[in-house]
C-alpha cells in the first residue's frame, strides 16, 4: 500500500501540454493537483473546468500557489527560452520538477537549470512526449538485447501541421494569421521555430539509440519562410565516429501523425550492425530486419504498463524509490541531445559544419 498521495502543482501555462500532464496527474489514484499557476487566468480557465479545482486552488503568482498548496513536486510548461529562469525561480522552493520538452533554449541555460537543481538537492526531469510512445520504447528495447548489433545510424523525421493547429488532449484549432502573430511558438527571441521545438526529441532519442554517444560533428539548415522569423523546417545531419545520422523536424506535414501518419512517416529507422528497425510514431508494430529475417518482420510494440506509462507515473516512481530518473528524461541524455541542438541551430545560422558545442 503506497504511504502517500503526491501532491502535484502545475506552473506556467505556456505550453498547451500542461494540460496533457496535469491529465495524467488526474487520472493517477495516488496523485492530486493541488494548485496551477499562471500570470494570466484565461489561460487556466480550461484546466480548473476540466480538473475540478476550486478559485482557491487557481493562483497568478507562483509563489503563492507554492507556498500554500505545499506540494511534493511541480510541473512547469514555460515557453523554450523562460525553461531556465523558471527552473531559478522554482528550485528555491526545494521540490522535485518535471519541465515539458524542449531540455532549454540554450546548452548555457540548461546550466543554469542543473546548477538550480543541484543547488536545491531535489532531481530535475526533462519529459519528451515521445519516450511514452510504445513503438519507441519497443525500439530501445530491442536495440539494447542487441538485435541490431551496433547501432550506426539513426534517421528522425517528426513534427505535425504546426504547433497552432491543436491544443491539449489534441483538440483540433485554427491557426489564423492573429493567432500565429501573438504565438510564441513563432517569436525568435522566445526560442520558437520547428528546429528548437522538435529536434530535441531526435537527437535526445537518437543519444538514448546511440547508447549515450557524442557525434563528432554536426552540419544543419533551416528554411527561411516569407513573412516569419522562425523556421518551419529543418535538417541536421550529425557525424559519429561510427557514421551518420540525420534528425529532420517539420511544421507543415501533410496530416497529423496522431490522426494519419503523413508521408515521410513521422518516428525513427535506426541501422545497426546486424540489422535494420524502423519505429514509427504511433504504430502497434515496428518492423525489424536482420540476417534471420531479410525480409523483414513486423513485431507487435510493447504494452506500456505502471510507472512507463506516462512522465508523470514514471518520475513519482522514481521519488518514492529513491532512484534516479534514467534515459531520455535524465539530464545526462538531454544535455547530450541539447548539446546537438545547439550546435546544430548555430551551424544552421552560419551555413558550415561545426564541431560538437558544449
Amino acid at each position: 500500500m503506497r504511504a502517500q498521495t503526491w501532491k502535484v502543482a502545475g506552473i506556467n501555462f505556456d505550453h498547451f501540454h500542461m494540460g496533457d500532464l496535469l491529465r495524467e496527474v488526474y487520472d493517477l489514484p495516488h496523485a492530486e493537483i493541488v494548485g496551477i499557476a499562471d500570470e494570466d487566468l484565461a489561460r487556466m480557465q480550461d484546466a480548473q473546468k476540466t480538473f475540478g479545482l476550486t478559485d482557491n486552488q487557481v493562483f497568478t503568482d507562483y509563489r503563492a500557489c507554492l507556498e500554500q498548496t505545499q506540494p511534493d513536486m511541480v510541473i512547469l510548461c514555460p515557453s523554450t527560452k523562460g525553461h531556465a529562469a523558471w527552473v531559478e525561480k522554482v528550485a528555491p522552493f526545494g521540490r522535485p520538477i518535471l519541465v515539458e520538452k524542449p531540455f532549454a533554449a540554450s546548452l548555457e541555460d540548461a546550466d543554469r537549470m542543473i546548477a538550480a537543481m543541484d543547488a536545491s538537492g531535489q532531481p530535475l526531469a526533462i519529459n519528451w512526449p515521445l519516450r511514452w510512445y510504445p513503438s519507441h520504447v519497443t525500439a530501445h528495447r530491442l536495440v539494447s538485447e542487441g538485435r541490431l548489433g551496433e547501432v550506426r545510424e539513426v534517421h528522425f523525421y517528426d513534427g505535425n501541421r504546426g504547433p497552432l493547429w491543436h491544443g491539449a488532449d489534441k483538440i483540433e484549432l485554427e491557426p489564423t494569421a492573429e493567432r500565429k502573430a501573438a504565438s510564441w511558438f513563432y517569436k525568435k527571441a522566445e526560442g520558437g521555430g520547428s528546429l528548437l521545438d522538435y529536434l530535441g526529441y531526435g537527437t535526445t532519442l537518437g543519444t538514448w539509440y546511440h547508447g549515450g554517444a557524442k557525434p563528432i560533428e554536426v552540419t544543419a539548415m533551416m528554411d527561411e519562410p516569407a513573412g516569419l522569423e522562425v523556421d518551419e523546417h529543418s535538417i541536421t545531419i550529425a557525424r559519429y565516429a561510427q557514421g551518420l545520422s540525420k534528425f529532420e523536424t517539420r511544421w507543415g506535414t501533410f496530416t497529423d501523425p496522431w490522426t494519419h501518419q503523413p508521408q515521410p512517416k513521422c518516428g525513427f529507422v535506426i541501422k545497426g550492425s546486424a540489422g535494420t528497425l524502423s519505429n514509427y510514431d504511433y504504430d502497434e508494430t515496428v518492423r525489424l530486419q536482420d540476417n534471420d529475417h531479410p525480409e523483414g518482420i513486423d513485431l507487435p510494440v510493447d504494452t506500456l504498463e505502471g510507472p512507463n506509462k506516462g512522465p508523470i507515473a514514471y518520475f513519482l516512481d522514481r521519488l518514492e524509490r529513491g532512484e534516479p530518473v534514467e534515459g531520455p528524461l535524465s539530464i545526462e541524455i538531454s544535455r547530450i541531445g541539447q548539446q546537438i541542438v545547439d550546435t546544430a541551430y548555430q551551424s544552421a545560422r552560419e551555413k558550415r559544419a561545426l564541431p560538437l558545442l558544449g
